[in-house]
């Protein structure tokens, strides 16, 4: 019940920033929506909750979010570069990522951030082999997924490996 409660307030207050400037309307809309959340997300959160009475995790997630913030900076210049240069340099292609993740949630939120990183789509996760398959708009002729990850992958990857395992 507690954590029912305390998603209710997450999910309320996330509807409250999204929906700034702040008004009676968009407060008195918020409460339904945050309910409604909370009753599709809540088997979502309560499967394995010990990681989160953690305050240090808290920190992390918000370390996550701006280095999320500026990856998302960073590649959205570089598919930028890519689509006004004159040749064009691209050279798509699906790469494997070999990943450390165990969890869930970590595995879900390494790939939705991949895929929200212009540049990179997440295509497949094989769980059991801890594979992430990755649509890349680059792929290096000297990528050897034995020895490499993507950058992007990397960084998120440390980040989430202290938020959810």
């Amino acid at each position: 019940m507690i954590l029912n409660i305390m998603l209710f307030l997450l999910w309320f207050f996330v509807w409250l920033f999204l929906s700034w400037p702040p008004s009676t309307q968009y407060t008195v809309i918020g409460i339904p929506v945050a309910l409604f959340v909370v009753l599709m997300t809540r088997d979502f959160f309560n499967k394995d909750m010990h990681p989160f009475k953690n305050p240090l995790r808290y920190l992390w997630f918000i370390w996550y979010l701006v280095i999320f913030i500026w990856e998302c900076l960073k590649a959205n210049i570089d598919v930028a570069f890519r689509v006004i240069h004159p040749d064009l340099p691209i050279r798509p292609g699906t790469i494997k990522v070999k990943t450390s993740l165990k969890s869930d949630v970590g595995l879900t939120f390494l790939a939705n951030s991949v895929t929200l990183t212009p540049g990179t789509t997440s295509v497949d996760i094989d769980k059991s082999r801890g594979l992430l398959y990755i649509h890349w708009i680059y792929v290096r002729d000297n990528y050897d997924p034995s020895t490499m990850k993507l950058p992007v992958v990397e960084k998120f990857e440390n980040i989430l490996r202290r938020i959810f395992e």
